[in-house]
């Protein structure tokens, strides 16, 4: 639906007397016979004909020569149904532009002071102009959806079917005007499974301490694809092999070389496990799940011991948490995304005494939020180990035989009914109503005087 939307822009600025062409991203992958996440488009003309062409636009980079241009509502409904009936294809997502066409102007950039940001924009009637300052010739094909023709003034046809990575002019550049692009590189190897041009490739090591001048907002957004792109083992080796990871993440790169326990670890080292479960990470995956997976053993390395001729790495889960909470506020994640990855982080090791646990114990835990992340989580750590998938089957089959109301049933008491039999409010309180909540999930009390008599017994009124 939003490709036709985008092919009536593209008529309706022909129709004007303009050039207008799909370009970028949206190009690329209709010629590697992939549905794009998003369609944008390149016209010579100026953002003011744009908004003027098409009344419901918004000028978020006017400046820069960014228009976007609203799909109307009626197409928006269809292409949601269409989306929630069909499975997306490999590294298709829905992008955060969905409901919007972007319509940028040929244009030159002229100096790039801060390392993002043009520090001048001239716009330009040549198409070809336009293309060189993009970041990759992948990135840098017209493709006229009315005749099929396509504009390649870069070499990106020759690359695509070379499966190549290979920056526009000088790759040296390039990444000086965008230090992002050097992250965009590994990611779009990793997704389609294409080399890194030498040259490019040795711009990105020479340049990788540079990565920093990027806002950390950025970083982990692009971070973020890599881990939910259906590639992300192959991205994390690549930002290894660049120096990006070290920049970024040396908190990953430190796993490397740290040995465990073989009965436990047949597959080797913390790197070597944390790749294998990233590589099994499902498609599409919850952004939350794919950090808390990437950051689950993160503790493992500053806690790792040998004793007794024994491996250990004791306390590895409450040091691995301090450092997810630091990794996400450096990151800017979200307090919600943040919660739920240190979660993920901090409950990882549970599920070896689900089969031993209190059923009270039992249904707090499998009542956390999200804890189906949780679930995947486990399943993938086990299969990227010793595979002994005994806990996640268990907990899996407990977990659908218990009815909601017995998992998280209505509390006997409340605080008011503490307050009625003579308890004065306080921390006292959450110990008291944890203890009743205890005895109702274990079985032991079944109605509101049971729950009272516990009281009385346990935790007398204070004189």
């Amino acid at each position: 639906m939003y490709k036709a939307f985008a092919i009536s822009i593209i008529r309706t600025l022909r129709d004007r007397g303009h050039q207008a062409y799909l370009v970028g991203g949206c190009a690329r992958d209709l010629l590697l016979g992939r549905e794009p996440a998003d369609y944008d488009v390149a016209t010579d003309a100026t953002p003011q004909e744009v908004m003027t062409i098409f009344p419901e636009t918004y000028d978020v980079g006017a400046q820069f020569g960014v228009v976007l241009v609203a799909v109307p509502p009626h197409l928006q409904r269809l292409q949601a149904a269409e989306r929630s009936q069909l499975p997306l294809s490999p590294g298709t997502s829905i992008h955060a532009k969905d409901g919007l066409i972007e319509v940028a102007t040929f244009r030159a950039d002229l100096g790039y002071s801060d390392g993002r940001h043009p520090d001048e924009v001239r716009f330009s009637k040549d198409a070809r102009q336009d293309v060189q300052r993009r970041d990759f010739t992948i990135n840098g094909l017209l493709l006229d959806p009315l005749s099929g023709q396509v504009l390649d003034f870069v070499g990106g046809r020759d690359d695509l079917r070379a499966g190549i990575i290979r920056a526009i002019g000088s790759p040296g550049q390039r990444f000086a005007e965008d230090k992002l692009r050097m992250l965009r590189a590994v990611r779009f190897a990793a997704r389609f499974g294409f080399a890194i041009e030498p040259e490019t490739y040795r711009s990105i090591q020479q340049q990788a301490a540079q990565i920093h001048q990027v806002s950390h907002e950025r970083v982990r957004d692009e971070l973020t694809k890599m881990l939910t792109e259906g590639q992300a083992r192959a991205a994390f080796l690549l930002l290894d092999e660049t120096g990006l990871l070290h920049q970024l993440l040396p908190e990953i790169e430190a796993m490397k070389g740290v040995a465990q326990p073989p009965q436990f670890h047949p597959e080797g080292d913390v790197f070597v496990h944390t790749l294998l479960l990233l590589e099994k990470l499902p498609h599409p995956c919850p952004p939350t799940l794919a950090w808390g997976a990437l950051l689950h053993d993160v503790g493992k390395p500053s806690t790792f011991r040998v004793a007794s001729d024994r491996i250990r790495f004791d306390g590895h889960v409450e040091i691995g948490v301090k450092m997810a909470e630091d990794i996400c506020r450096r990151l800017r994640f979200s307090n919600s995304d943040s919660e739920q990855i240190v979660a993920l982080v901090d409950h990882h090791m549970r599920f070896a005494h689900v089969q031993r646990m209190k059923e009270s114990t039992f249904k707090k835990f499998v009542r956390m939020d999200r804890f189906d992340e949780h679930l995947e989580l486990h399943r993938l750590d086990c299969q990227a180990s010793h595979n002994d998938l005994t806990s996640y089957y268990f907990t899996r089959e407990k977990l659908a035989a218990m009815p909601p109301e017995v998992m998280d049933p209505d509390p006997l008491i409340t605080g008011d009914d503490l307050i009625a039999a003579g308890y004065k409010p306080g921390p006292r309180f959450k110990k008291i109503l944890s203890a009743v909540e205890d005895g109702q999930l274990e079985g032991r009390l079944a109605n509101k005087v049971a729950a009272l008599q516990l009281v009385a017994r346990e935790f007398p009124v204070e004189k």
